[in-house]
């Protein structure tokens, strides 16, 4: 039995996403105490409640302690198997909790099972401190892909604050080999961009006018013979709005995503995105800040020697790093920017 401490570096849910997912893969019994204790609401939401059960029913294993805003957590694994598995957040509490939080913390299992899998989330799909749908769709997933992970994604539904009420599946296939390493140094040339703006059961003038603050910001920059715009109107059973930004590079994919909200404008929250791009894109990193935390647990479990030049290193990629360190005999390498890791080259079982 390992225990974990919750609260280490800024004590949020990414501990327990990372530390419960590498403990059903290796199959470690852990303790995890002091859950969430850096958070202004401590202990386990409904949104980390529905990945820990999800976790536990997938790798067959025993809880203790999964009760909403628990803060103390025993978990011990049994074997990760393959299904078809369905996960309502709202069944716990009313809520819009993150649907891709769930997915990302069930993800890592589901590769190392002994067949394909399909799983259906229902929450939220953009929400503040969350990586929208879109993000996942477009940016993790293909990055994720070049290690070797196959993961497609269909959204059924949109789910916005307060109501949640989105519908995600996804279909998992299992490894044949270990992941693969990657070096992700440069993003080389942009070649593309495309904004999005997002509207559910509101004017389309909404959308328009994110688009169009997106466009003044993007031609002041220089970029405007490369970007085009879409105005999507999407299903959902609450009202809510978003824009996202896709910009293609000639090495990777990035993504930038605002939440729209009551009493905020449409022009600011157009501007909340392209403001993060501009800085991505000034900035040497090839790796955007959110992306690379969410790849160190499969450049861990890769073969070989993986490098990530991140546009920033949050206090989140710590604490990720300091808990994958707890539970697999890896050492990363932080030097300015650039992170680095040799892999232990996980096989599937």
């Amino acid at each position: 039995m390992i225990t974990i401490d919750g609260s280490h570096g800024e004590g949020g849910g990414q501990i327990l996403r990372t530390a419960l997912s590498l403990a059903a893969i290796t199959k470690t019994p852990i303790t995890i105490e002091n859950v969430r204790r850096g958070r202004k609401k401590p202990g386990l939401q409904p949104q980390h409640l529905v990945g820990v059960r999800a976790v536990s029913s997938i790798s067959q294993g025993k809880l203790n302690g999964d009760s909403l805003f628990s803060n103390k957590l025993i978990f011990e694994p049994g074997d990760v198997r393959a299904g078809t598995f369905d996960y309502d957040i709202s069944q716990i509490a009313p809520s819009a909790g993150s649907t891709t939080m769930v997915l990302q913390q069930v993800l890592p299992l589901l590769i190392f099972s002994p067949d394909t899998s399909y799983i259906e989330i229902r929450g939220g799909t953009n929400i503040p401190l969350s990586p929208s749908i879109e993000f996942i769709n477009y940016v993790f997933v293909p990055t994720a892909a070049r290690l070797g992970v196959n993961c497609q994604l269909e959204l059924q539904k949109w789910g916005f604050i307060p109501v949640g009420g989105g519908a995600i599946i996804a279909t998992v296939y299992p490894i044949g080999s270990p992941l693969s390493a990657i070096n992700l140094t440069e993003k080389g040339a942009l070649k593309k961009l495309t904004g999005f703006g997002i509207i559910a059961n509101l004017p389309q003038s909404i959308a328009e006018r994110e688009n169009k603050q997106a466009k003044i910001m993007i031609d002041e920059m220089g970029l405007s013979n490369l970007a085009q715009y879409e105005v999507k109107s999407v299903v959902s059973p609450s009202t809510g709005n978003a824009f996202f930004l896709l910009a293609e590079y000639e090495n990777c994919v990035q993504g930038f995503s605002a939440i729209g909200e009551l009493g905020k404008s449409a022009e600011k929250t157009a501007s909340e995105a392209i403001g993060e791009f501009a800085a991505f894109n000034q900035s040497p990193g090839a790796i955007g800040k959110y992306l690379g935390d969410q790849l160190l647990i499969y450049l861990a479990l890769a073969k070989g020697k993986s490098s990530l030049n991140v546009s920033e290193v949050l206090p989140h990629i710590l604490t990720n790093i300091w808990t994958i360190e707890q539970l697999l005999p890896v050492k990363f390498e932080v030097s300015g920017n650039m992170i680095s890791v040799e892999g232990i080259g996980r096989a599937r079982i």
